[in-house]
């Protein structure tokens, strides 16, 4: 399996986010990191080079092998900010009271905060946190799956 290249590292938040240029940007940035610390209960951590992520939870690849990945997190990008919060499909009606958003898999994509609702946008954070936290929790009290291989004749 290749090596991910998006890596939490020790850089600062705080300086990747005071370099963002558009001030509306920046300001709407700040934000969605107290709201994503607060569901979360976790500070701010850069992955990669542009993503804010919070909080940590295991994946479990195909292959058996398992990493730390972001609970949440977010990344301003040229176009928009996206939000990677995954399960979006399982929270459709808070999908439909959000404001102007576009989605991908996992991401939500907004242009501004001034676009959604926030009471909205703070419920969806919330429950990707809680789904996230459930599915883990029933990751861990699941038995190992032990494989054995036996010959038979």
């Amino acid at each position: 399996m290749a090596e991910l290249k998006t890596k939490l590292n020790k850089a600062s938040v705080a300086g990747f986010l005071g370099a963002i240029k558009d001030e509306q940007v920046r300001d709407d940035c700040g934000t969605i990191v107290k709201i994503m610390e607060a569901a979360t209960k976790a500070p701010p951590e850069m992955w990669g080079t542009a993503i804010v992520g919070f909080g940590r939870h295991p994946v479990v690849y195909a292959s058996g092998k398992t990493a730390d990945w972001m609970m949440i997190g977010f990344s301003p990008r040229k176009q928009n900010i996206t939000l990677y919060l995954g399960g979006l499909e399982k929270n459709a009606e808070l999908m439909s009271q959000l404001g102007t958003h576009a989605c991908g898999k996992g991401c939500l994509y907004i242009k501004r905060l001034a676009d959604v609702r926030m009471p909205v946008l703070k419920k969806l954070v919330q429950a990707s946190v809680q789904q996230k936290a459930k599915s883990a929790a029933a990751a861990k009290s699941k038995p190992s799956q032990v494989r054995t291989s036996r010959k038979t004749r």
